[in-house]
This record gives C-alpha cells, structure tokens and sequence, in this order.
C-alpha cells in the first residue's frame, strides 16, 4: 500500500512552509509515499523537486480562478491565475492533466459554489471530500454526498502548510500513481484521517506574517 497526499504547500507558497528537505525526509521516512506539490499559482518548488527526488514528486497548483480554487495535477506548465473556472480547466486538460477540487464549498478558502461545481462537474476528476485543515468550516459531509451522487472519485489530503501537517491525512492506494492510474486508484483507495494539532493548522496565518515581516511579500 502507498500513502499519498495531493494537496500541500512548499515554501514557495506565500502560507506555506514545507522545505525541500523537509519533503525529501517525509518521502524518505515513510510519513508518505508520493506527495503532490500544490503551491498557491506556482510550479517552480514542485517542479524542481520532482527533478531532484522522481516521480515521488507530483507536479501540482492550486490555482486562483475568478469563482474559486482549483487544483491541477501532473502539470508541465504553469497555469496563470484569474482565469474563469472554464478556461482554467481546460488548460489542466491540454497539459493532460488531472482537475482536482480542493476545500469545496467552503468559503473562507475560497471553495467553488456548488453551482459552478453543477456547472463543470463533468470536467472534474477527483473532488477532495476530506482536508487536514477544514476547522472553522468543515464541509466534509456536504461533499461526501456530492461526490456519491456525482460518482466522482474522493480524495483525502492534508493541505499541509508545514511538516507537522503531513502524514495524518491521505488516501492510501494499491500502486505508484501515474497519470494514467490515478484516478482509478483514488477511486478504489482508501480514506485516511487525523486532526493535526493546533500548530498545523496555524501554520498559514505564521508563515504569511514571518514572510511579510522579511519583505518576501505584501
């Protein structure tokens, strides 16, 4: 069995602070087996990383659109932020790509309405029913019964915006995941969750203020 996580942030992220080493001990010890790369409207962290330590590596983006987030999964290209829902999948697609819905519903961090997820539903791939850091707004019931009812793959991940995050939530496969199995996997995978402590979910709010009091963003 494999554990993997499709929904984390790098240093690269404005909140979020994964190192590459610290990805490469998580790989390396067990905490998981393949880790997707999501960092907020950049690929040049997961990128890299991928070309240091493989295929452990998933190439991913949590891209901004104008109705919400989306995630793009084996990506080769960046995909531009502030896009409309439509034209955002449909790059995911000509990458040949995998579009993953992160946190939805939820409005806080920016989820899609269940109205453009009507809308698109057909175009999605996998929707994440489960997230480590859904606290103040859990609708992880809601999307379960979105996704039965759509037959949509689920997908549990932690959104880790720090080591501490990792590990504790993923979904748990029978194969290495490819592009062309990945889908099936998380479809016949097996959910695993674990509340991270307090740190964890407090991790973005401290990343973005030490970032901001160095200068690295406003």
């Amino acid at each position: 069995m494999y554990k993997i996580d499709l929904h984390t942030h790098s240093i690269a992220s404005p909140d979020g602070g994964i190192s590459p080493s610290q990805y490469e001990k998580a790989i390396t010890t067990g905490l998981v087996d393949y880790v997707a790369i999501t960092d907020h409207n950049h690929i040049d962290m997961a990128i890299g990383l991928q070309q240091q330590l493989g295929d452990k590596i998933i190439v991913g983006e949590e891209i901004m659109t104008t109705d919400g987030e989306i995630i793009g999964l084996f990506l080769t290209s960046l995909v531009l932020p502030g896009q409309s829902v439509q034209e955002t999948i449909r790059q995911i697609k000509v990458q040949n790509g995998i579009v993953y819905i992160p946190h939805p519903f939820e409005t806080l961090r920016k989820g899609l309405h269940p109205a453009i997820l009507e809308e698109f539903f057909q175009d999605v791939d996998v929707i994440e029913v489960c997230n480590g850091r859904a606290f103040l707004q859990n609708r992880s019931e809601q999307a379960v019964v979105w996704a039965r009812l759509n037959h949509m793959p689920s997908a549990a991940s932690s959104d880790a915006h720090g080591l501490k995050g990792l590990g504790a939530t993923f979904v748990s496969i029978d194969k290495p995941p490819t592009r062309e199995n990945i889908i099936q996997q998380i479809a016949s995978g097996k959910l695993l969750t674990d509340r991270p402590g307090l740190r964890a979910l407090l991790y973005p709010k401290y990343h973005r203020l030490r970032k901001k009091l160095k200068g690295h963003i406003k």
